[in-house]
Formats: structure tokens, sequence, C-alpha cells
């Protein structure tokens, strides 16, 4: 383990293209002062080229940003007048051009600037680490390696450590570190072969896509369909993946595969299929032109038709009895059907997954340390939810060899080269074992890192194979709960049910683990096993009570969940909320009430209640009046205003950082980047609250409210908003209600209410709006689409 402890004070990216550019983001997401370096603009302010991408960076969707204003904090600067300040920078990250000539230019410019301690790292997506290493001077070599972010660099947990020969082992570990828990990374360490792992592989199954569409006759879009969440992966799926990363890029990867892997033997299908080729050269290069394999015009959208060479109406969708099969929960059924079938898109989706099992089969031993670095980096990297090698694992590995071997000796694969021995072995069950995973160059079984860094994550990413049993021990259990401790002294709450969604059990359940923390405990965590946190009240466990107009059952249960979250502000015990992914409704008030949110950055945070035509009626609308009363500065309605807006447009914090900023989360509130690391972090925080002698806080025995005065102002502004029609009528009566709620009901301006009187016009108003027939319009549409209804 390192002696030195390593800082990164302060970073900076040479290039600011897109992938620079978005670097630069989120290393300032993470608080890391950075400077972005270009060339020098040939006219008008130097630094013309990054101010540039500074602005586009502002209007990216989905914002690399964390908050709009972290921009500020990345330096412009250029090569021609900034290269000293590369001296004070801990890091320097290359990310120009795919150009070997142009990178070892950089590098003679740059090298005799940086600090004798800077570690030096190339971001490229595949060319050779070695070769690049060449053109740094001798005492830049041992801090010299492959960084490689994916693309979104804030959104892909994936980032690929190459080293080189000369790569000294201490510099890899604490970049390691860094990106692990200051930028929220997933770590594969990657040998240097072309395009590396994640890359080399999830190019190699689109291209194996490819080939196999156009031998079975299937539609792109049909493709799309069949490859897409149906499979566990992204909406994207495979041709609109190619369009958004850029047509251009994905054809520059194919090339790097076609010139530096000549002896590969799938080399016969690295190349740009013609149509690709054709589209390219017309400037139709996907998304970022608006128009590549697909383009839409007006409403409608079109997909290629690589025969006809022309674009056709794009919407087609896989075949019924082919989707059934992919509906099959057991991997060995599914892939028996499939193989089985003689419909030509079960053919198709068999082809595909046997292509990519004999690639990474044939491959293992000189691209990846293990089974697992090629699961997580195709998991990381391209979205999938399981990693190839799991998937073949989980089919039976026996039986899945038998077939790959029975169709490559009938010539029915892209190529006729044998699996390898490892694979045939007949005792072998899999890759992926409770000991670790297969490493094929060294034929063992390799462990996990042992870097210190990961000892923070209490509950690692794993796979399948690994000893995966609870974490911890239970304590209590019930149909929506369940707590348990891992002997620290912190009970741990996690929902059961669906999405964690809030109903009757996940409340029983939460008091019963608050009554235990409290006798036995020293503090109580609620952290999910996975996200989201929580998308709020289970409105369908609302439904029988709601068809009998049984309204005095429902209010019951509102009672409960406004005592719940109260009861979690002021029991004996610190209480800490773990949030990460959606944070919405009850579950943001639930993490409200709590003493501390530790939050992921990617946790989206908001009352969203408006979207089901109800007001938030766990307390959320009563801890905004609360607040805006302990920061008004003599004018209570000023200070509420903005937390009035946040709910009556379900306004939602795209990050922990922009929650902070609308007032979801309190600026006391810590962001954590690497989800693995949010239980630990959460615990840590929960036993220094409890060893500093925590006291659960004063009830609020009176504050200030904006009276029936403040109403009538916003509503003022509410009539205006009406009749430009930018809400509609039900829109109006519901902020209406919620103004009256959060201003404190009939009262005067200044008269000092208590928590319990907002809480009461808050469950009244929730009743109110529940009988409303729009409403309840709103909550069916929700409950049979999914999306929220304007009405």
């Amino acid at each position: 383990m390192s002696q030195t402890k390593f800082n990164v004070r302060k970073v900076a990216v040479l290039g600011a293209g897109v992938m620079g550019a978005q670097i630069a983001a989120h290393l300032v997401n993470a608080k890391v002062p950075t400077i972005l370096f270009d060339l020098p603009a040939k006219e008008g302010d130097k630094n013309g080229i990054v101010l540039k991408a500074l602005e586009g960076l502002k209007k990216q969707k989905p914002s690399p940003l964390a908050a709009k204003d972290l921009v500020s904090f990345i330096q412009p600067a250029n090569y021609e007048e900034h290269l000293h300040l590369l001296k004070d920078c801990d890091l320097v990250i290359e990310a120009i051009a795919e150009r070997m000539d142009w990178k070892a230019d950089l590098y003679h410019k740059v090298s005799p600037h940086l600090g004798e301690r800077t570690i030096f790292a190339t971001n490229t997506s595949g060319l050779s680490i070695n070769k690049l290493a060449e053109a740094c001077p001798d005492n830049v070599r041992p801090r010299f390696c492959g960084v490689h972010f994916f693309n979104p660099p804030r959104y892909m947990h994936l980032v690929e450590i190459i080293p080189c020969h000369t790569s000294d082992a201490e510099i890899l570990d604490n970049l390691e570190r860094f990106l692990v828990t200051t930028l929220g990374k997933g770590v594969v360490r990657a040998k240097d072969t072309p395009n590396f792992v994640a890359n080399r592989i999830g190019v190699f199954s689109m291209l194996a896509t490819i080939a196999n569409a156009e031998k079975f006759g299937i539609r792109f879009d049909v493709v799309d369909d069949l490859t897409g969440p149906r499979l566990g992966r992204p909406k994207s799926a495979t041709f609109r993946t190619a369009d958004v990363v850029g047509l251009d890029t994905f054809a520059h990867v194919v090339k790097t595969m076609e010139d530096t892997l000549p002896h590969d033997p799938w080399h016969a299908y690295f190349k740009s299929p013609e149509w690709l080729q054709k589209l390219i050269a017309a400037g139709a290069l996907g998304a970022k032109t608006k128009a590549g394999i697909y383009k839409k015009e007006g409403k409608q959208m079109f997909v290629l038709d690589p025969i006809k060479g022309e674009y056709v109406g794009s919407g087609e969708k896989g075949d019924d009895a082919v989707k059934e099969i992919l509906k099959i929960a057991n991997p060995a059924e599914k892939f028996k059907k499939l193989r089985e079938s003689q419909h030509p898109q079960a053919q198709f989706l068999w082809a595909c997954f046997r292509d990519v099992f004999h690639y990474i089969a044939f491959h293992l031993a000189d691209i990846a340390n293990s089974a697992r670095d090629v699961d997580f980096a195709i998991r990381w990297g391209f979205g999938w939810s399981v990693g190839p090698f799991e998937t073949w694992q989980a089919a039976g590995w026996q039986q899945v060899a038998q077939w790959i071997e029975e169709d490559i000796k009938a010539g029915k694969g892209l190529t006729s080269a044998d699996l390898p021995g490892w694979a045939l072995e007949t005792d072998r069950s899999g890759v992926h074992f409770a000991e670790g995973s297969y490493d094929a160059a060294s034929a063992k079984l390799v462990g996990r890192s042992t870097l210190d860094v990961y000892q923070r994550q209490l509950a690692p990413a794993r796979v399948l194979g690994e000893a995966q049993g609870p974490l911890g021990e239970t304590v209590f259990e019930n149909d929506g709960l369940r707590a348990f401790t891992t002997g620290d002294g912190v009970l741990v709450a996690s929902f059961k049910s669906k999405a964690h969604a809030i109903g009757p059990d996940v409340l029983a359940g939460l008091n019963t683990a608050l009554d235990i923390a409290e006798e036995r405990f020293k503090a109580l965590v609620i952290w999910q096993t996975e996200e989201p946190f929580s998308v709020g009240a289970d409105l369908s466990s609302m439904m029988p009570a709601f068809m009998m107009g049984d309204w005095a059952a429902i209010e019951e249960t509102i009672r409960r969940f406004q005592a719940t979250s109260m009861r979690m502000r002021y029991s004996q015990i610190p209480t800490v909320a773990a949030t990460q992914g959606y944070v919405f409704g009850g579950g943001c008030e639930f993490a409200m009430h709590c003493d501390r949110v530790v939050a992921a950055l990617e946790s989206y945070v908001g009352l969203v209640e408006v979207g089901v035509g109800l007001l938030p009626g766990g307390g959320g609308c009563k801890e905004f009046a609360l607040r805006a009363s302990q920061e008004a500065k003599g004018d209570v309605l000023a200070a509420l205003k903005d937390y009035f807006m946040a709910i009556a447009t379900a306004k939602v914090g795209t990050s922990a950082i922009e929650a902070q900023e609308i007032g979801y989360l309190r600026k006391t509130d810590v962001v954590v980047f690497n989800a693995y690391e949010l239980l630990y972090v959460a615990k840590q925080q929960a036993l220094a609250m409890a060893e500093s002698g925590y006291r659960p806080p004063l009830k609020v025995k009176g504050f200030p409210v904006a009276g029936r005065s403040g109403a009538a102002s916003i509503k003022g502004q509410l009539v205006n908003m009406l009749e430009g029609h930018f809400i509609s009528q039900h829109d109006f009566t519901i902020a209406s209600l919620i103004a009256d709620v959060m201003t404190g009901g009939d009262v005067e301006q200044g008269t000092l209410v208590d928590e319990q009187w907002i809480l009461d016009l808050e469950r009244k108003g929730f009743m109110q709006l529940l009988k409303n027939s729009k409403t309840q319009d709103r909550i069916a549409n929700m409950l049979t689409t999914g999306k929220p209804l304007r009405n």
C-alpha cells in the first residue's frame, strides 16, 4: 500500500472535444479544479476553442454538469500561453483526436512542463499505450498509462486503466483510488490490446449483430426492438446506439480493429458495411447531425433500408412468438427454444449470442485479466444488465459450449476457429465462482482487487456465481422491509416492495425498525439494495379502499405516513437516508425528515405528486413551509416562493447537487460519487452523530407563516398562468391548494403555527384532491401507462 498520500489538487485535460470537455465537466462535478486546454484560436480570444466547448456543455442533454454554474470552475487554456500551468497539476489527461502522430507531437510539447510527480494519462479508446509511451521522455514513462472513460463520462460507470510496460504500480493504484472514490467509477484494468476490453467485445457484438441481421434478413428497427431491454440492454439497442455514439466514431473504432487485428479469426467482419460508408460520406453521422441509420421528419421516424438504400417508415416490432421466448425466465430453457425455433428472428438472436460467446472464450486469455473484468466492462461500459460470460454460465455452460461446437462444425458461425480447450473441459460449470473468476492466461481463478478503496464498498457489484447471500444478519423482516445489522451498532432498513414504493407493509416495517433501533442500536440507516431509493407512495395499495370509497381508511394511511416521517425527525437515535436513483414523492419526504441524507450523485429528487393530481401528503409541504420560515429574513413569502414552485411544477433535481440547490436536500447533506460506497458513508455519518452525543432536535413550538395574504399573492400569479394557457384548470386547482397549505391556511400573515397544524392542512388537501375526478383520471393513467396525464 502507498506510504505517501496521493492528493489530486488540480487536473488538466488536453483537448476540448466531446470527450475532453465532458471529462472536465465531471471533474468539477467532483469539486476537482480543472484546466481545459486546446489549440489557440486563430482569431479573437486565444481560448476561443475552449470557451466554445464550455458553452456547449451548458446546452447538452443529459447534462454533463451536476449543476449549471459548475462550468465556471473549468479554467480555459491554450497550448501557446498556458503550458506553465501544468506543473501544478497532479493528473494530466490527454483527450485529443485518435491519431498517433498528433498525440506524439503533443507529448513532446507538454512533457517538459509536467510536475515531477504528475500522472500523465491518455484517454485513447484503442491505440497502443506502449506505442504512445514511446513518445514520452524517459522520466515521464513510469507515470504514463491509459485511462479510458466511456461516453458520457458523468453517467457511464466504466473507466479502463491500461498500464504500459513502464507504468509504476503505485501510480496505477493511486489513479484507481481517485477514479473509484472521487469520480465514482468502476475500474477495470485492461491489457494493451486494440480497443482494450469493453470496446473490443461491445463493438464486436454490434458487428456480429449487423452481420446476422443481414444473414437472416431482419430489418434494423426490428433488430433494435429485439436487442434492447428485452435482452436486458439499453433502450438504444444496436443501431440506435451507433447513431448516438456517432457513425463516424463507430466506423473509426471498427477501422482500428481492421488495421490492428489482422490475425483475428473474425477479421473479415471488421469493416464498415457499404451502407454505413455511404451514410458517413453523405454527412449523416447519427444523432449529432439529426440523421443517420434513423432520421426524424416532423413527428415521423424513418429507418434505413440497406437493400433499397433509402429510408422507410420505422416502428416495426419483433414477432410475438419470439418475444414470448425472450420472456422465459429460465436462461437454459430460453436458449434451447431460441436455438430450436425455425423463426428467422429467433435464429438471428441465437446466432448473435453464440458469436459473442465464441469470441469472448477465444480471446479471454489475450484481452482480459479475468472473465469478471469482461462482464463488468460490458455491464458498465455498454449498459448490459448481465455480462456475456454470466449469461452463458446461467444458461448451462456445458450445454451452450456443445451447441457452439456443433454450429462451428456445421459452418453456421462467423468463423471456423475452435473454442479453446478450457471452455470445453468436461467438469467446467462456468467461469465465476465463490473463490474467484477464471483467468485463461494463467488457467487460474483470480480474486477481486484487494486495493484499500474497495473496503468502502460494503455491497459491491457482483457477478453471477460469486458468494451472494443477503448482507448482514436479519434483525427483523416483514413483507415490506428487511432490517439487518453487520455488527457495528447501526440498523439498516431496506424496502422489499417494487420500485421501493411505500405502502402499509413498508410503513409498519419502518416503525418496527425504529422501535428496535431506539432500544438496541446506535442509529438507523435507510438504504436500498439497488436503486431506486423510492418512487413514493404505493398508490396501487390504496386502490381497494379507493374503489369502495373507504375514504377514512385512506386518510388513516396518510396520517400514518405523516407520523412515520415525524418519527424519523424526532427519533431518539440518528436517522440517515442513503439515496440513489429516483427519490420521488413519499421517498423524498422520508429523506427530508431524516437527520441527514447521504446521496449518490445520481439521485433524482423531487416532490412529484402534482403529476398524479395530488399534493405532497407525507410532510413535504410542511417541511418546505418550516424551512422557508427558518430561512426568512423577515419576509416569509419571499423565502417560500421557490419552494412553492418546486412542488407546484413537480421540479426534479437531476443530480444530488441540483437537489441541494432546489432545497430538497440540505447544504449539510453529503454527496457521494460512487453509489457502491453509499452504505459505508451513511453508516459513518450515523455513527459520528451517535458518538457525538446525539439528541433529537427540539420540537418547533411555533413558526410564522405567510397566511391568507401570501396565498392570495401566489394565486394572483397562478391566474396569469391559467389565462396565458401555461397551466390547465386542474393544475390551477392543485396549485391553489398547495399555496393554501404552505402559507398556513386561513390565518393572518405572521401567525405562529406548529408542524401538526400544517400536516393537518396537508392531509385535508390530499383527501380533497383524491376525491376529485380529474385527479382520479391522472392516477389511473399513471398506474396503467406509467406516464403523467395533463388534464
